[in-house]
């Protein structure tokens, strides 16, 4: 099933995509698409929810995240496109959640940006409590996938020193949506096509089967160092065809318009604006 969030930010009601992708109200089912309820995603009939009107906004189709794991150079083509040696475990660094942002919400640049990034990435979003699980048991941990952009300012990641973090989490640069999709809808998870384009032109090309560790793995692998909790969201990776990888490099900059997509899990859309 496709699980959505809608309505203004901070106020989103649970959602359910019927088979006609018509949006029902799950409000009258569960509270809200967070915590223990991602374990337990209701089955429901429906053809007997009702039909929400109009065209509400989406929000992030997970509430109360609490936390953003993100996995660097998991993918062997981008690797590749940066000259850099394929990891022999992941790579591990966090985004703040004040970076999570709704799937067509804009992505804000910050006063100083001069190298924002795109990266387009599948994201697990965890269902019941993970912790020391094994490779074997860790599907039965997740509640299922989404879209993260793990928008990047490259000048704050690679030239400010310090951790990673400081190019990964400014405000806006992590919308994550527009659905969360079960493990069954979406079936052969290491087989996803996935791109990016900016204004139009295609940037990322890429599939999830080039990636150094799965899903099983990263569930398997993070569990290992913390618990990961109901509503907590991993982005596995990039393909290729960043920014920063292009001869010359690109970056984003006011008035471009980002869209991503992954096979089965939709697509998401955001304009560039610039911090006052």
């Amino acid at each position: 099933m496709k699980f959505v969030r809608y309505g203004e930010r901070g106020a989103e009601k649970p959602g359910v995509l019927d088979h006609e992708g018509r949006l029902r109200d799950l409000s009258g089912v569960v509270d809200d698409l967070a915590g223990d309820v991602l374990g337990n995603l209701p089955p429901v009939d429906l053809e007997n929810l009702p039909l929400v009107k109009g065209e509400p906004r989406i929000g992030v189709p997970v509430g109360q995240i609490g936390k953003l794991v993100a996995i660097g150079l998991n993918f062997s083509d981008h690797a590749a496109e940066l000259n850099a040696e394929p990891p022999e475990m992941p790579i591990v660094f966090m985004k703040a959640n004040s970076c999570i942002n709704g799937p067509f919400d804009p992505v804000i640049l910050p006063r100083n940006a001069h190298k924002a990034d795109w990266e387009v990435e599948l994201g697990i979003v965890i269902g019941k409590t993970a912790k020391y699980v094994s490779e074997a048991e860790a599907m039965d941990h997740v509640a299922g996938f989404t879209i993260v952009n793990d928008v990047s300012e490259r000048e704050f990641q690679m030239e400010w020193g310090g951790q990673w973090t400081k190019g990964k989490s400014c405000d806006t640069f992590g919308p994550i949506g527009p659905w969360l999709v079960t493990p069954d809808e979406v079936g052969d998870v290491n087989a996803l096509s996935m791109s990016l384009e900016v204004n139009g032109e295609r940037m990322q090309t890429g599939n999830t089967s080039y990636m150094i560790f799965k899903v099983p793995h990263i569930v398997a692998h993070l569990s290992q160092i913390m618990t990961l909790h109901p509503g907590d969201v991993i982005a596995t990776g990039t393909p290729p065809g960043v920014g920063m990888g292009h001869k010359p490099q690109k970056f984003l900059k006011e008035g471009d318009v980002m869209s991503a997509s992954i096979e089965k899990l939709g697509a998401q859309r955001q304009e560039i604006q610039r911090d006052a």
